[in-house]
C-alpha cells in the first residue's frame, strides 16, 4: 500500500447550527481535547478573506471561477451557494490529508453540507445539530459580536428558522443555553461516537 493511499479511514464529526448558536465555539473547545484525536477540517469558499483571516488556516480561498471548476471536476464532498455567488464547501483532498494523518475530521458547516455529508458517509459521521435557546438570543449574540451589519444579521436570522426545522434530521441535538452544559455534553457524545 502506497502512502498516498488512507490506511484507515477516520471518523466524521459534524457541528451544524443557525449563526449564533455557538457551535464554532463547541467545535474549538474539542480540537483543544488531544484525546479525542480531532483535526479541524477546512472549508473551501468564494468569499474574499475578512479581517485577520488566512489562507488555508481559515479557508481555502478560491475565485468564483476555480470554485465553480472544481465543482465541476467533483472535487467537492459537498458545497453550497450560501449567498448569491457565496460558495463555500468541502474538498476531498482535505478529508483525505486528515485522515491520512490518522485523525478524525471535525466540521464546522452548515446544516445542507452537514447533513450531505452524513448521506455519504452514514456509518462514519456523527451529525450534531447545535440549538439556541431560541431565536431572540440568537440575535443578541449575532449583535454582541459587532462583526456584521444589521442587513447581513437580518439575513442570518431569516434562515434560522428554515434551518432549525432541520434539527431532527441529525444524529443528536445540543441545546446551548449553558455554554459549560453544551461543552460537557459534546465532549461526551463525540468521545463516545470515537470510542465505540
Amino acid at each position: 500500500m502506497s502512502e498516498t493511499e488512507i490506511k484507515q479511514p477516520g471518523k466524521l464529526i459534524v457541528f451544524s447550527a443557525p449563526s449564533g448558536s455557538g457551535k464554532t465555539t463547541i467545535v474549538r473547545h474539542l480540537l483543544k481535547q488531544e484525546e479525542l484525536n480531532l483535526e479541524f477540517s477546512i472549508s473551501a469558499t468564494s468569499r474574499d478573506k475578512r479581517g485577520n483571516e488566512v489562507d488555508g488556516k481559515d479557508y481555502y480561498y478560491l475565485s468564483l471561477k476555480a470554485f465553480k471548476n472544481k465543482i465541476k471536476n467533483d472535487e467537492f464532498l459537498e458545497w453550497e451557494e450560501v449567498y448569491r455567488d457565496n460558495f463555500y464547501g468541502t474538498l476531498k483532498t482535505e478529508i483525505e490529508r486528515i485522515w491520512a494523518k490518522g485523525k478524525h475530521v471535525i466540521f464546522d458547516i452548515d446544516v445542507s453540507g452537514g447533513l450531505r455529508i452524513k448521506r455519504k458517509f452514514p456509518e462514519q459521521t456523527l451529525a450534531i445539530f447545535v440549538k439556541p435557546p431560541d431565536l431572540n438570543e440568537l440575535v443578541r449574540r449575532l449583535k454582541d459580536r459587532g462583526e456584521e451589519s444589521e442587513e447581513k444579521i437580518s439575513m442570518r436570522v431569516a434562515k434560522a428558522p428554515a434551518e432549525l426545522a432541520t434539527a431532527p434530521l441529525f444524529d443528536e441535538i445540543v441545546v446551548n443555553s449553558n455554554l459549560e452544559e453544551a461543552l460537557e455534553n459534546a465532549y461526551r457524545l463525540v468521545s463516545d461516537f470515537i470510542n465505540d
